[in-house]
């Protein structure tokens, strides 16, 4: 029988990576943001609300992303296997969990987005580090597929590189899958 601690280990591994496929993501002594930089809480719109992702989101998520697997499949990259279709509801908590504590100590942040009552999750912003050359911060995204259907995705897109332009400390953001392909993205080196 396994230990429990042995297999949040290895989902924290799997988790650990989905955001991080692909995008050589930093680990580094050097801080993502800078220390006296606000994060900001969130965005708003008529149409959504941006807010920190946290453990608390864990339902609203769950159903985002189960309704939409095969949508979301490649967000993270063509090789990435998220979302699993048997992801449960507990992987997702421990994902959540995870990118909660990231944001905490600022080495990454996970949004939700939320209809503006809170009711429904629309779907996710991912701002992360990267050390590919030219780039300091990496942002992936996604809409749940009812709402991509109805055409949020680009507005989102949108809403979110001015937010990154104007709200962030970052000279140059990458949006790979979406301005830069995924292949053109891996071919770009990685800086020491």
């Amino acid at each position: 029988m396994k230990q429990p601690y042995l297999v949040v280990l290895g989902v924290l591994a799997v988790v650990g990576s989905v955001v991080s496929a692909g995008s050589a993501t930093a680990q580094s002594s050097q801080p993502f943001v800078p220390p006296e930089f606000d994060v900001p809480a969130g965005l708003a719109s008529d149409q959504f609300i941006l807010r920190m992702l946290t453990v608390n989101d864990v339902v609203k998520d769950y159903d985002a992303v189960m309704t939409s697997v095969d949508h979301l499949r490649g967000v993270f990259g063509p090789q990435s296997k998220w979302p699993s279709p048997d992801l449960s509801l507990e992987q997702d908590l421990i994902d959540l969990g995870w990118h909660q504590k990231e944001f905490q100590r600022r080495s990454s942040f996970a949004y939700t987005m939320m209809n503006p009552s809170e009711s429904e999750c629309l779907g996710c912003v991912y701002v992360v580090p990267t050390r590919k050359h030219g780039y300091d911060a990496a942002v992936y995204l996604w809409v749940r597929k009812s709402e991509f259907d109805k055409g949020l995705d680009p507005i989102l897109f949108k809403a979110v590189k001015e937010w990154l332009s104007s709200k962030w400390p970052f000279d140059q953001v990458a949006y790979p899958g979406r301005e830069i392909g995924w292949e053109a993205w891996q071919k770009i080196p990685s800086e020491q």
